[in-house]
């Protein structure tokens, strides 16, 4: 049996795609004097934070308390080290109600609406399986799960649809839920992100938390332009302009996972099935201006990842109309909508546009 264990090289992965924004991002920017920016490790990831056309001193004012801000939600909503988080999955476990905060209550009731229109591909219910597979841990022992135990989970079938919300109180008809909110918490970050800068006079800023993106404003007279993750190649697939409000999103199998035996286990898991998904080496969706476009930028990639060759039918459920997919054999397929957008790097493979 041969084992390749590849987190680290996943990690040096996520630092290409960061760098790839960054470089995307600051392309053709006219004096560095114009731009600030400050970069942090949480939630698992690198994130930094760039502001344009301010003071350095407001600048970085805001930008710090944008950090301050995604520690708190790393250390609260943690689903793997003491947090609320894991208070409330013991007393669920326990088969008790337990009281949470507004917050959290209110993350986890519209975690469940984004789940109930992915039809159930968006889990956060299944951290039993993300335990399993070992995909909970910054680094971690490839390994499949015991057949036997994967099943009893699937047959247990935990989903969100099994909590019971009651205001503060929280409580599950089912105790094999595991609440693990890794696929919601980058995209809930970004929208706490741009609030906390909009209400500090920030104007124009590009937010980025391991390639889950977000814009304010512009770049002087241009609009941010980001670039978008080669799934197989250390460069871009493309580049776009990101205007302001927008979010952009990717689910792919190159940033967490390992090969056993040749192939390829990523931390998408499938939660009919119990195994990683593997119709699709990424999945990218740019939510236009909405009311929290970066929580739906990082939920609504998990469904149409999964869901293989089906994947449109998911993003048209999550009102998504930019997005594009890179199949398991490399075969590239876009919406119009989002073709319009992009700039293709040399070479790329022919790209299918779908409506």
């Amino acid at each position: 049996m041969s084992v390749r264990e590849v987190v680290r090289g996943g990690a040096r992965r996520g630092a290409a795609v960061l760098l790839a924004l960054l470089c995307a991002a600051l392309l053709a920017a006219c004096t560095n004097g114009e731009l600030h920016k400050q970069e942090a490790y949480v939630f698992g990831t690198r994130v930094d934070v760039t502001v344009y056309g301010e003071t350095r001193e407001t600048a970085e004012t805001a930008m710090a308390e944008v950090l301050r801000e995604f520690d708190r939600l790393h250390r609260a909503y943690h689903a793997w080290q003491p947090s609320e988080l894991t208070a409330l999955n013991d007393a669920i476990a326990r088969g008790e109600v337990a009281t949470v905060s507004n917050e959290l209550a209110t993350m986890l009731t519209d975690a469940r609406r984004l789940s109930d229109i992915g039809d159930g591909l968006f889990n956060p219910a299944m951290g039993a399986l993300i335990e399993m597979w070992g995909f909970q841990a910054d680094e971690f022992v490839p390994r499949r799960p015991d057949p036997a135990a994967l099943q009893a989970v699937l047959d247990a079938a935990p989903r969100m649809s099994d909590l019971v919300i009651n205001g503060n109180q929280v409580e599950s008809r089912n105790p094999a839920v595991k609440l693990d909110l890794g696929g919601y918490a980058k995209g809930y970050a970004l929208d706490r992100a741009a609030a906390i800068l909009r209400a500090k006079g920030i104007e124009n800023a590009l937010i980025n938390i391991g390639g889950n993106v977000m814009a304010l404003g512009r770049k002087g007279d241009s609009p941010w332009r980001i670039g978008l993750q080669h799934p197989r190649e250390p460069q871009p697939l493309a580049t776009l302009p990101l205007y302001d409000g927008e979010a952009i999103g990717t689910s792919g199998d190159y940033q967490r996972y390992f090969e056993l035996d040749g192939r390829r286990y990523s931390h998408l898991l499938d939660p009919r099935t119990g195994g990683p998904a593997d119709a699709t080496q990424s999945m990218t969706v740019l939510v236009t201006p909405r009311e929290a476009a970066g929580t739906l930028s990082d939920a609504a990639s998990k469904p149409p990842f999964i869901a293989g060759d089906n994947w449109r039918r998911y993003t048209r459920n999550y009102g998504i109309d930019h997005a594009l997919r890179v199949a398991a054999d490399g075969r590239i397929e876009v919406t119009r909508e989002l073709r319009a957008r992009l700039q293709f790097a040399p070479g790329i493979a022919p790209v299918t546009v779908v409506d």
